[in-house]
């Protein structure tokens, strides 16, 4: 995996998504499989301004890469994790 891309995780940490579930996706890190965890980079952010804009979705908001994901869980962000890792082997 020495060639892998680094995925990057964007957690929106603001008040709306932080309460409607961010919480529990900001232990992504221990979630995540060993041959994953040198390859993905988590940060909490605290707003990416997506609820501002009902188009968007609801919160909370997970940027992958360059892909919102929206009504976020942990498990959606983990399939997400999983698919651009398999797409990029």
């Amino acid at each position: 995996m020495e060639n892998t891309k680094k995925i990057k995780v964007s957690i929106c940490t603001g008040t709306a998504c932080f309460v409607m579930g961010a919480s529990e996706i900001l232990v992504l890190e221990d979630s995540l499989p060993d041959e994953l965890k040198g390859i993905v980079e988590i940060e909490g952010l605290t707003c990416l301004e997506k609820c501002k804009n009902t188009e968007c979705g609801k919160a909370p908001f997970v940027l992958v890469n360059d892909e919102i994901i929206t009504e976020a869980t942990l498990a959606k962000v983990l399939d997400k994790i999983n698919e651009i890792a398999e797409n990029s082997k």
